[in-house]
């Protein structure tokens, strides 16, 4: 019987020896016949001579002390944030006066501004102007769960208050306002905008999208955030997206009631989708106020660059106090124009809903708005 166990033992490690160096063989004829992968090279920003002003980015940030923080956050990348996240929580509600409960962090305000839309839908509809930056608040009407009522237009493109007080009934469970609004730019005054979110605010939520508040010439005076610790059903929504050159880091936050917090915890809102590097930026550049006032001057002066372009070539733009502006274009459609700008190397946006002659540019590097300046009186020559 050993015999006979010794030569079954052999014939199988014989064929298995067998079957492995076939099997190898095999496997390097089918790795020779297969198409080789490519490594792309990632791409992080637009490609040299793209002015990419598409997209309302601060291209003069990371900050110094945000970069450096980045670097040192990068080698604890395997480890989940928690600390990390709670000493920007910490941060972010002493400055405004509130307990950590009050803030919530999120991937850029998206996160936060989804939650948010979400957790009205399930009670009633999102009451908005005509024209704001809806993106996130279509997922309840993506998801069926609700719909956006909008309002009237405006001649001047601004926000009617008045008419959007007497627009809340009881199909609406959230009434949403951007300020300054995007894509206009345009800021409401801050005495009539805190005296409707008093009143509007006794009859559905209101969530102020304050993403460009960091950009305006007065922050403070313009901040729903105190009406907040009065009591008042308010959000706000902020992010690290625009003054401090965080886009692609993805942070955000929004300052609310603990309970209305806890309610939008439910369809996704926290921090667990956050990264190290991320946060440790933010940190850093949460108060790093002489990096947000060289990028305030920057961007101001790329607005002005575009205003006196728009005048010596016969257009005009609203009053932006963004990174953004604008532009009346007068008869020319606002998607041809971006197709014959993009043809110079300039991105820009196309047409928004149905307001078709208007064009929203970007403030990007100066020598990127320099592009768009020269490009702009070949393109209209184009299309004339």
């Amino acid at each position: 019987m050993t015999a006979d166990f010794n030569r079954r033992k052999f014939l199988f490690g014989a064929a298995g020896a067998l079957a492995v160096a076939t099997a190898g063989k095999q496997g390097v004829a089918m790795a020779d016949s297969m198409p080789k992968m490519t490594r792309l090279k990632p791409a992080y920003g637009p490609a040299a001579g793209i002015a990419k002003l598409n997209a309302n980015e601060n291209p003069y940030g990371p900050s110094k002390a945000a970069l450096a923080a980045i670097q040192e956050a990068s080698v604890s990348g395997a480890y989940y944030v928690n600390e990390s996240a709670r000493a920007l929580q910490a941060m972010i509600a002493e400055r405004h006066g509130v307990d950590p409960e009050y803030v919530a962090l999120s991937s850029g305000s998206s996160g936060a501004l989804v939650a948010c839309a979400v957790s009205a839908g399930q009670s009633g509809n999102i009451l908005g102007p005509d024209l704001f930056w809806d993106t996130t608040s279509k997922s309840v009407e993506q998801q069926g769960i609700a719909e956006i009522t909008r309002l009237p237009k405006t001649p001047g493109l601004e926000i009617d208050l008045q008419t959007m007080y007497e627009s809340i009934d009881d199909s609406i469970a959230m009434v949403q306002v951007v300020n300054p609004n995007n894509p206009t730019g345009l800021l409401m005054d801050p005495v009539a905008l805190r005296a409707f979110c008093k009143k509007a605010s006794a009859k559905a939520t209101v969530l102020v999208d304050e993403a460009y508040n960091e950009l305006t010439d007065m922050p403070e005076e313009n901040t729903m955030v105190p009406l907040i610790k009065e009591g008042y059903d308010i959000i706000v929504a902020r992010t690290f997206s625009k003054i401090y050159g965080l886009a692609g880091m993805r942070v955000g936050y929004i300052i609310a009631a603990p309970d209305k917090i806890k309610a939008m915890s439910r369809y996704g809102i926290g921090w667990y989708g956050l990264n190290q590097a991320g946060l440790a930026a933010a940190v850093a550049s949460y108060e790093d106020q002489i990096f947000m006032d060289a990028s305030r001057a920057k961007i101001r002066e790329g607005r002005e660059m575009v205003y006196a372009a728009l005048k010596e070539n016969g257009l005009s733009g609203l009053p932006s106090q963004t990174n953004f502006i604008f532009a009346d274009l007068g008869s020319i459609n606002a998607q041809t124009f971006r197709e014959e700008m993009e043809k110079e190397n300039v991105l820009i946006r196309g047409i928004y809903r149905d307001y078709t002659n208007w064009s929203r540019v970007s403030m990007g590097r100066l020598e990127h708005v320099q592009m768009y300046v020269d490009a702009l009186p070949k393109v209209l020559s184009r299309l004339s």
